[in-house]
C-alpha cells in the first residue's frame, strides 16, 4: 500500500476513477448558475412538463436531487435543451423553497405523506349539494389540510338545482370561509364560471373534491381553451363518482399570475401528517386565548382556557365549536 509523507503535494495523490468513466468521484455538486427558471405544470411517470418563459419544456429530475420530488406548482431551475421541441429533454437541477404545500396521506394510519400541490395561494374545495351527497367530514379534512399548508380555503358548492345550500352554510358560515353556489345551468351559460373567477384573480388556486362533484366540469368552464379531461358521471347504485382526472395539471387563466390546478378526485383525505396544534393558527380570534391553556392542551378538555376566553366575550362561541369540530376531524374518518 502506498504511503504519503507530510509534505505530499496534491498532484501526487491519485483519485479513484468512476467505474463508468475516467472522471474522479466527488461530493461537490455543480451550481448550475446559468439554469433557467420554470414552473412544473404536470407530472407523468417521471417526466415533468414545465413552463419556461412562454414555452413548455419536458424535463426529468437530475440524479443529484436524490429522493426529493418535484410536484405541480413547484418553482424549479432547469438546464439542458430548453427549446421545447419534440424529442428533447431538459433536467431539473433545483427545486426552490415552497411558499405553501397541500399534503395528504392515503389514510390516517399511513405515515407517508404526499405533496399534492406546491405554492398554491388558495384551495377551492368543490362539493355537490346532491348526486353525490355532500360529505362534511371530507370538507373538514380538506380545510384542516389547507390551514396547515398555508392555503386560504374557498368553498364551491355545485348542483344547487338539485338541493339548496342551507345545511352546508349552517355548518361553515361561522368559519368565515368565502363560498360560491352554482347550478348546472349556470355552468353551461358561463355565469357560474364568472362568479368563481372573481375569487381567482391574481392567485394560484388548487381545486380538490370528491369524485363526481363536477370539479373538472367547473375547471373546463373556467379554462375553455385548455379542456382538462373528459367528464364522468355518478353511479346510480353506489352514489359515487368516477375518477376522470388522473394527474394534477396547472392551467393558465387570463392573467399572468392566475392559475388553476385541477387535482384528481379523492375518496379519502388522510391527515396522519397534520400536527393538531397548528390548526389553531387559522383562528386568530381564538389563538390569544390559548396562552392560559395547560401544556399540550387539545383545546377540547376541561382545563382548556378557550372556554373562559369565549365566556368573557372575546370570541363567538360558534367559532370555538368550529375549531373543536375541525380538531376532532383529525381523529375521525370521513365516513363517520
Amino acid at each position: 500500500m502506498r504511503r504519503y509523507g507530510k509534505h505530499t503535494d496534491e498532484d501526487d495523490i491519485r483519485s479513484r476513477p468512476n467505474r463508468k468513466g475516467n472522471r474522479p468521484r466527488t461530493n461537490i455538486r455543480p451550481k448550475h448558475e446559468d439554469a433557467a427558471e420554470g414552473m412544473v405544470l404536470t407530472v407523468d411517470r417521471g417526466r415533468l412538463t414545465c413552463l419556461v418563459d412562454d414555452r413548455t419544456v419536458l424535463a426529468m429530475k437530475a440524479r443529484e436531487l436524490g429522493r426529493k420530488a418535484a410536484v405541480v406548482g413547484d418553482r424549479v431551475s432547469l438546464v439542458g435543451d430548453l427549446s421545447g421541441k419534440k424529442d428533447t429533454l431538459a433536467r431539473i437541477v433545483r427545486i426552490e423553497e415552497r411558499a405553501s404545500v397541500l399534503r395528504r396521506t392515503a389514510d390516517d394510519d399511513d405515515p407517508y405523506e404526499r405533496v399534492v400541490v406546491a405554492n398554491a395561494d388558495q384551495l377551492a374545495i368543490v362539493t355537490a349539494l346532491a348526486d353525490p351527497e355532500p360529505r362534511p367530514r371530507l370538507i373538514d379534512r380538506c380545510l384542516v389540510a389547507a390551514y396547515d399548508g398555508g392555503l386560504e380555503p374557498l368553498l364551491v358548492m355545485t348542483k344547487s338545482d338539485l338541493a339548496p345550500p342551507d345545511k352546508l352554510l349552517e355548518l361553515y358560515g361561522h368559519l368565515d370561509i368565502p363560498y360560491v353556489v352554482t347550478s348546472r345551468e349556470e355552468l353551461e351559460n358561463g355565469d357560474a364560471a364568472d362568479r368563481v373567477r372573481a375569487y381567482l384573480d391574481g392567485k394560484i388556486t388548487a381545486f380538490v373534491g370528491h369524485s363526481g362533484v363536477g370539479k373538472t366540469t367547473l375547471v373546463n368552464a373556467l379554462v375553455p381553451k385548455d379542456r382538462r379531461r373528459s367528464t364522468g358521471h355518478v353511479n346510480a347504485v353506489t352514489g359515487r363518482g368516477r375518477h376522470t382526472t388522473t394527474s394534477a395539471l396547472a392551467l393558465p387563466l387570463t392573467g399572468v399570475d392566475d392559475w388553476v390546478i385541477d387535482t384528481p378526485g379523492v375518496r379519502s383525505f388522510g391527515l396522519a401528517h397534520i400536527d393538531p396544534s397548528r390548526v389553531i393558527h387559522a383562528f386568530p380570534d381564538l389563538e390569544p386565548g390559548t396562552e392560559g391553556c395547560p401544556r399540550a392542551c387539545s383545546h377540547d378538555e376541561p382545563d382548556c382556557a378557550l372556554d373562559t376566553w369565549v365566556e368573557e366575550g372575546h370570541a363567538d362561541p360558534a367559532r370555538l365549536y368550529s375549531l373543536r369540530r375541525l380538531l376532532a376531524t383529525r381523529e375521525r374518518r370521513e365516513g363517520d
